[in-house]
């Protein structure tokens, strides 16, 4: 299996000076975490991080000292998240059919996710991780006020990693960069062009990283698991 990691954004909301990612949690950055989890996973084959130029030496340091034995492709990224990944699907291996993305930031995910995402191409073309959402959400317009509570049966939380044909992600991102479209996910994507994306069994601790809030649970989890 392919898999990219968009590892391209800043680190705003962490309130950091560059990429987040970079920031120590335990023994390894954000970074390494999340890329011993996928090296672990026994269907990863091949792994590209889409980064911008700066980032780039400090990933490969963190290849170097994590001795990854698979293949490492880095990958220049763009403007958005959107971008990026249209930048990584373009640097695929010739033979990649199938790819996972994964968010950089998503540390906590497990190897068993990874390879329990990989089976899932054998019965659909696209998917995202997932967790049914436990709170009660409320719609809310601009004036603060509650217009609707949609049906908590019926919701999810997306995470990574997202699994989807390459040729049918290729096509999105084409139309999506001719139609102007502006998404937060791939998913997104896929769905605005009428393709299926269904759904996989999330993890509740594959959290993404963005706040020192987060941060601080992501070491919490780590201790535990170790």
């Amino acid at each position: 299996m392919h898999l990219l990691i968009p590892a391209a954004g800043s680190g705003k909301r962490m309130g950091a000076d560059g990429n987040k990612l970079l920031l120590p949690l335990l023994d390894h950055s954000i970074m390494g975490w999340t890329l011993k989890a996928a090296v672990a996973a026994n269907s990863i084959e091949w792994i590209g991080i889409i980064c911008q130029a700066m980032d780039e030496p400090v990933f490969q340091e963190t290849v170097t000292q994590l001795k990854i034995d698979k293949p490492v492709s880095f990958i220049r990224g763009g403007d958005t998240r959107q971008a990026s990944v249209s930048h990584g699907l373009q640097a695929l291996p010739e033979d990649a059919k199938q790819v996972l993305i994964h968010d950089g930031a998503r540390c906590l995910a497990t190897p068993a996710l990874f390879d329990r995402c990989t089976a899932a191409f054998a019965t659909c073309k696209g998917f995202i991780a997932a967790v049914p959402v436990k709170d009660t959400i409320k719609q809310v317009n601009t004036f603060g006020i509650i217009e609707a509570t949609p049906n908590r049966s019926h919701l999810w939380a997306a995470q990574t990693p997202q699994g989807f044909d390459v040729a049918l992600l290729k096509e999105a991102h084409q139309k999506g960069q001719t139609q102007g479209w502006s998404v937060t996910d791939d998913a997104a994507l896929f769905e605005k062009c009428g393709f299926n994306v269904h759904i996989v069994e999330g993890e509740e601790t594959n959290l993404k990283v963005t706040t020192p809030m987060d941060l601080a649970i992501a070491e919490f989890i780590l201790l535990q698991r170790l």
